[in-house]
């Protein structure tokens, strides 16, 4: 029996992949990303079964099927638990809660292992992100930016940081290129995923995996640099201190 494991924690996947050898499933490969898996599965043939995490580094796994049909059967590793249950049961999916057990991943390996042939493969990932009322599921995943005579997409994913300059709204990407949005900080304060970007001062937004130092600064503010970003000084404001440091967490 084979399996494909879809985690962004490394050693959560290692883990699962150990355990899963230990009772004699390979694993083909493991995936950390929505990007990574969506090329994967477009490419490969699938596994017998998929072990999916719900909320991968860039996005929500489900995003990976929207284009792809499902050839495998799913076991969940979700750390979403009672209310989480009722939504798999209704969608005659498994699960298994984290951390996971050695004997309940058993237990759903030979049930697999026992039915999988015969298992009509019946996902509704729209009835599933609906019922467990996943945070970021409803947040911005893309910008449609016009560069020219062209529209350019940027996965927020990409993004560094989003600035204020001159009344105008920018977007400042991983490839250190910014990109002039319309609306305003205030307007997409409320579009983004507080779990992944925060508001550390009236002109900036920036993004938690783009921090790559955090200095103290002045008046008991501190001073943010980013990966690939070496514009205007980004300063934490003094209110928005505490309320950064709980973010951080």
């Amino acid at each position: 029996m084979q399996a494909v494991i879809v985690e962004d924690e490394k050693p959560s996947a290692r883990r699962l992949q150990r355990m899963l050898e230990s009772l004699g499933v390979k694993v083909r490969t493991i995936l950390h990303s929505v990007e990574e898996a969506r090329d994967w599965f477009l490419e490969n043939e699938h596994p017998h079964l998929i072990f999916l995490d719900i909320q991968l580094s860039d996005g929500l796994s489900f995003e990976i099927f929207e284009d792809i049909e499902i050839k495998s059967p799913i076991i969940f590793t979700t750390a979403y638990d009672e209310y989480a249950l009722q939504a798999f049961k209704l969608n005659s999916i498994d699960y298994l809660l984290k951390p996971i057990d050695d004997e309940e991943l058993a237990a759903a390996v030979k049930k697999f292992q026992n039915n999988h042939q015969k298992r009509d493969v019946n996902v509704s990932f729209n009835e599933l992100k609906s019922l467990l009322n996943i945070p970021g599921s409803g947040f911005k995943k893309r910008f449609s930016i016009q560069v020219g005579q062209h529209l350019k997409l940027i996965d927020v994913s990409e993004v560094v940081c989003f600035y204020s300059e001159n009344k105008a709204t920018y977007l400042h990407t991983s490839g250190n290129r910014s990109y002039l949005l319309d609306g305003s900080l205030d307007k997409l304060e409320s579009e983004l995923d507080p779990e992944r970007f925060f508001r550390v001062s009236r002109k900036f937004i920036i993004a938690l995996e783009a921090i790559e130092d955090i200095l103290t600064y002045s008046n008991m503010r501190l001073e943010v640099k980013l990966k690939n970003y070496n514009g205007e000084q980004i300063i934490v404001s003094r209110e928005r201190v505490k309320d950064f440091k709980d973010w951080l967490q």
